[in-house]
């Protein structure tokens, strides 16, 4: 959206962290990965921003630090049009890169729907749990 200022790496750290918040607590997603153990890495590629996402029966872990062996590793490029597709309300799935063990992207994919529609929602809404402005 051109009215919109940039958002900034610490904001969109802060933001990305609420969205996986948020998709820890959908029951869909939590009863697709029920039986799943999986590590992986996210990143944005040209700010050298990455996280590691891990799936451990049912419940979504974030953590700011990158896995060392992870099972699965997604990138984006660029994180301005990851940002702007997330905002458009689509998936930026064009200039998504999947590595590792691809038979774990059952259990990936409705983690990252989820993610998508909730990193939307806390961008245009960017308030946590206690209504305090994360932005």
């Amino acid at each position: 959206m051109p009215d919109r200022p940039s958002i900034s790496k610490r904001a969109a750290r802060r933001l990305i962290q609420q969205a996986f918040v948020l998709t820890g607590r959908d029951r869909t997603v939590r009863q697709h990965i029920r039986e799943a153990r999986v590590t992986t890495v996210w990143m944005l590629e040209d700010w050298s921003f990455e996280w590691t996402i891990t799936l451990d029966r049912g419940k979504v872990r974030f953590d700011r630090r990158p896995a060392r062996m992870p099972d699965m590793t997604l990138t984006w490029p660029n994180a301005a049009e990851f940002l702007d597709a997330i905002e458009q309300g689509r998936t930026p799935d064009d200039s998504l890169t999947m590595e590792g063990n691809l038979g774990f992207r059952n259990f990936i994919d409705p983690v990252y729907r989820s993610f998508c529609r909730s990193l939307q929602r806390v961008i245009q809404y960017p308030v946590d749990d206690a209504g305090d402005p994360i932005m």
